[in-house]
């Protein structure tokens, strides 16, 4: 089970360690996005930082109905202890974790400041 807490700004929180290319580590915290539909996004100098390869030029339609056209990296992310390979696309955000990570679990945030977190493995 991954955990994490709700902070004042309403948003759900989670802690990762990512791996570089030379098995760096270098832990973060990230938002939960549900409105994202891809793995994870993070800010051009960690994915320096962390030499993550390149993989393409990718583009996503924004809330705003706007094009965003962004360079898409592979990346290592521990999640429930294991290392998982994943799609990083660059974004002058904080870290996001999207719905393509959550992919086969169940999220629980009680939504309040303070809140729990909880991302379960579903037995599908």
């Amino acid at each position: 089970m991954i955990e994490g807490t709700v902070n004042e700004n309403c948003e759900a929180i989670i802690r990762l360690t990512l791996r570089g290319v030379a098995g760096e580590e270098q832990d973060i915290e990230a938002i939960i996005d549900t409105g994202f539909t891809g793995h994870l996004t993070l800010p051009m100098a960690l994915i320096d930082r962390l030499a993550l390869s390149w993989r393409s030029r990718a583009q996503a339609l924004l809330a705003d109905g706007s094009l965003h056209v962004f360079d898409a990296y592979v990346g290592t992310v521990l999640w429930n202890g294991k290392d998982r390979t994943v799609e990083v696309d660059a974004a002058d955000t904080e870290p996001l974790v999207g719905m393509g990570l959550l992919r086969g679990h169940g999220l629980r945030v009680d939504v309040v400041e303070n809140g729990a977190v909880k991302i379960e493995t579903l037995m599908i």
